[in-house]
């Protein structure tokens, strides 16, 4: 699938673009890795991690805003991971022009440069928040998604496409609240704040992620969005795993934010079948050969099906979250 490729990952320098490039060297045997990313001091320290693939690893300087540079680097490329965007939802908020640029604009250029270099295959990350957006983050990873999925008909006859893998907040990643709740805990506080005790969120890691992409590359036929099927855990049990002593307090959810993670809403699951341990969603265009392309397998999930983290049928306790925390890889 990846053996013998070149691939290119934007935003290739954060947590994922780095499990990402640990992950396909152990399990693949790819030509060529390109790391694009628009911030010199973690292509530095990236050099440094990664040394022992220093022949078949690339950093390449760039802003996905900058169409020409991705025809440079694009040149050649076979595979690409999207997985650059602005996303911190609060700053977002208050710099929405510049999430646009980033994450519509980008994705534009993404989508452009692919399909005139004649790249095979393009895997874009997604985020529950696109799903019924309430925040501008949201909102645009929504825009981004639906030009990645109609890209397919925008490549022509040419042989590049497009598909989208959907995933929430990783645990232990810089965005998530395992790192926050341990540093607390770390200096001593004995109250972890929760901004709302009924919220919750589904469970993914880092490599759980990864093993999604992999699959999307290797079986999308062009469209499709994938989806991980993950346990839920409540927040508060989550506090509780880290600080079974700590107090809970509440203090209201933050501008933008969703009680819970939603990955499925009732309007798509007109087309969406659901597989061992997976969901794909199917895209709703005339362009798109059901015969063809449906994946063998699947089973039509039922129309008004809703696959959200408050009404998932696995869920995980506070002693399953202590178990999962004590091999989980933290990002302060």
């Amino acid at each position: 699938m990846l053996n013998g490729k070149n691939i290119l990952v934007t935003g290739g320098t954060g947590s994922f673009g780095k499990k990402f490039v640990r992950m396909v060297f152990q399990k693949y045997n790819p030509n060529k890795v390109v790391i694009y990313s628009r911030d010199e001091y973690k292509h530095y320290l990236m050099q440094k991690e990664f040394a022992r693939y220093k022949e078949r690893l690339r950093f390449f300087i760039g802003d996905v805003r900058d169409k020409d540079r991705l025809y440079r680097a694009f040149d050649g490329i076979d595979i690409v991971i999207h997985a650059a965007a602005l996303k911190h939802v609060p700053l977002m908020e208050y710099n929405p022009i510049e999430a646009v640029k980033t994450n519509i604009g980008g994705a534009e250029n993404i989508i452009n440069a692919a399909i005139d270099t004649g790249v095979e295959k393009v895997i874009a990350l997604s985020t529950d928040k696109a799903v019924n957006p309430v925040n501008l983050y949201g909102a645009t990873k929504l825009v981004s998604d639906k030009l990645f999925v109609s890209a397919n008909a925008y490549a022509g006859g040419k042989k590049t496409r497009f598909a989208v893998v959907r995933y929430g907040n990783v645990a232990g990643s810089r965005g998530s609240v395992i790192p926050f709740f341990l540093t607390l805990v770390r200096e001593g506080k004995k109250e972890l704040p929760i901004t709302d005790f009924r919220m919750t969120r589904f469970w993914i890691t880092l490599e759980e992620g990864v093993e999604l992409v992999f699959r999307a590359v290797e079986e999308a036929k062009g469209g499709e969005i994938f989806i991980s099927k993950i346990p839920s855990f409540k927040i508060v049990d989550l506090a509780k795993a880290i600080c079974p002593e700590c107090k809970l307090v509440e203090v209201g959810i933050r501008e933008g934010e969703k009680l819970h993670e939603v990955m499925i809403t009732e309007e798509d699951s007109r087309s969406t079948y659901e597989y061992d341990d997976h969901y794909i969603i199917y895209p709703q265009f005339d362009w798109w050969d059901w015969k063809k392309h449906l994946k063998e397998g699947g089973k039509k999930v039922p129309e008004g099906f809703r696959y959200s983290s408050d009404t998932n049928t696995d869920w995980l306790s506070v002693d399953d979250l202590k178990e999962k925390l004590k091999t989980l890889d933290v990002v302060f």
